[in-house]
């Protein structure tokens, strides 16, 4: 069995290769843009069949051609499309690209595939930020949720999902979406509330940065899961969910931005002060985020495995690592 993960050398990409890995009889093969590093995945690259292909790119007809070729070669079973400009301070800066991209690189592959006379099982990866501004009556969040979003990003993710849905009707594809709420975990990147708050500690401890770390909005209360437990469910979605179908993904519980703040805090090694930081606040944020993921658990015995006190713990240890190695 042939699995393709466009993004596999982002944050979730990384993290289901590892898991796919551990599947007898799997072979994974990854898409990632040219010259852009392959740190998340060095520790696989001997077990993996990577491809470097801009899904967007400068030059559509070539691209469309590189495409094609990669899919004849791998002919996969799977795909998990993962690739996607996911910042939501870099889409409210840039929201042409964000909106141009996003779209762009979900469409040159769907119709690559039906160029190809492909029908594999693919997985188009939505997001929380889709419902947008949730009201209390909203609360928990299900898939029938109206959806009023709030910013580019999550505006370039409705057009995934609903590029998704179209070309599973007019192509018969057997497309699954999934909506993941937060997710955190080792590699995730700068830009992002925890590692964010993490890297700052860990360059705090190393003496690197002085011992005051700054904040945006606190009060804010969001779903998080880890990482490890999202891809599980992404596989899950291929494997049992029902084409056509979309599917929230969170753990069900909402923690406030201060809980992981002073989470973190407790686990440093130094005592430091927090300044709230004006730049770091979004222009708009909802009070609160809870996911309702009952459709999901019920067709596909998913639960999260991982508590958030481990993955916190997992998320600094990985800062002060990135850390001491930049310092060497």
């Amino acid at each position: 069995m042939r699995a393709l993960i466009t993004g596999i050398a982002g944050f979730a990409g990384s993290h289901l290769a590892d898991l796919l890995l551990t599947r007898p009889g799997f072979e994974v093969h990854g898409v990632s843009l040219p010259g852009h590093g392959a740190r998340n995945i060095e520790h696989i690259l001997d077990r993996i069949h990577l491809h470097g292909v801009d899904l967007a790119g400068e030059d559509p007809g070539r691209n469309r051609v590189l495409l094609r070729d990669l899919l004849e070669a791998t002919r996969p079973d799977y795909v998990y499309h993962l690739a996607a400009q996911a910042s939501i301070g870099r889409a409210w800066s840039n929201p042409a690209e964000t909106l141009v991209q996003n779209v762009t690189m979900q469409l040159n592959l769907l119709q690559a595939i039906t160029e190809v006379h492909l029908s594999p099982r693919i997985l188009v990866v939505g997001s929380a930020d889709e419902y947008g501004l949730v009201r209390d009556q909203d609360l928990p969040i299900g898939e029938d949720t109206p959806l009023r979003p709030l910013n580019p990003y999550a505006v370039s993710k409705i057009a995934q999902d609903y590029l998704g849905y179209q070309y599973h009707l007019s192509h018969g594809l057997p497309i699954v979406r999934v909506r993941p709420f937060n997710h955190i975990g080792p590699r995730q990147g700068p830009g992002f509330v925890v590692p964010d708050f993490a890297r700052q500690i860990a360059s705090i401890e190393a003496g690197l940065q002085e011992p005051l770390l700054h904040v945006g909005n606190l009060s804010a209360r969001r779903d998080f899961s880890d990482v490890r437990d999202i891809v599980r469910g992404y596989e899950l979605a291929l494997m049992r969910g029902k084409p056509g179908e979309v599917y929230n993904l969170g753990s069900g519980h909402a923690y406030s931005i201060q809980q992981i703040l002073d989470w973190l805090l407790q686990m440093s090694q130094v005592t430091i002060r927090v300044a709230q930081d004006t730049s770091r606040m979004r222009p708009s944020d909802v009070p609160v985020i809870v996911s309702d993921s009952r459709r999901f658990r019920g067709e596909t015995g998913w639960k999260p495995e991982y508590d958030l006190a481990t993955s916190l713990a997992d998320v600094l240890r990985y800062w002060r690592e990135q850390v001491q190695t930049r310092q060497e």
